[in-house]
């Protein structure tokens, strides 16, 4: 059965940095896009980061320059470091897998961030 599962979220102070990582088991890792997603209390959850199969990156602006995406397929654990964390970035991540179809995708369990000025 596929999994992922989502670990090193935590609280923060503003300015500080966070690395969220998600193990993946079941499937075919090394095939599967990967992306990280975030979801605050009222908002709609929203793609942040997303790395290919082949490892070329992509950023959403409100991130870009801050986090970085990375994959390591011989672990199947892809990872989210975040630096310089404003408070606005206190969500719910959640980590996704998808193959290049895109008929189907896997979720993880979501882990909380929470940064604090």
């Amino acid at each position: 059965q596929a999994q992922l599962a989502e670990s090193g979220g935590g609280l923060v102070e503003a300015g500080g940095s966070l690395t969220l990582s998600c193990v993946a088991s079941g499937f075919a890792f090394r095939d599967y896009a990967l992306r990280w997603y975030r979801q605050a209390p009222g908002n709609e959850r929203d793609l942040l980061a997303h790395i290919t199969p082949s490892g070329e990156t992509t950023y959403a602006d409100s991130v870009n320059g801050r986090f970085t995406i990375s994959r390591d397929n011989e672990k199947s654990t892809f990872y989210l470091q975040m630096n310089s964390l404003k408070p606005e970035d206190t969500a719910v991540y959640y980590c996704h897998a998808q193959p290049l179809s895109r008929t189907y995708a896997y979720w993880g369990q979501g882990t909380q961030v929470t940064v604090s000025s």
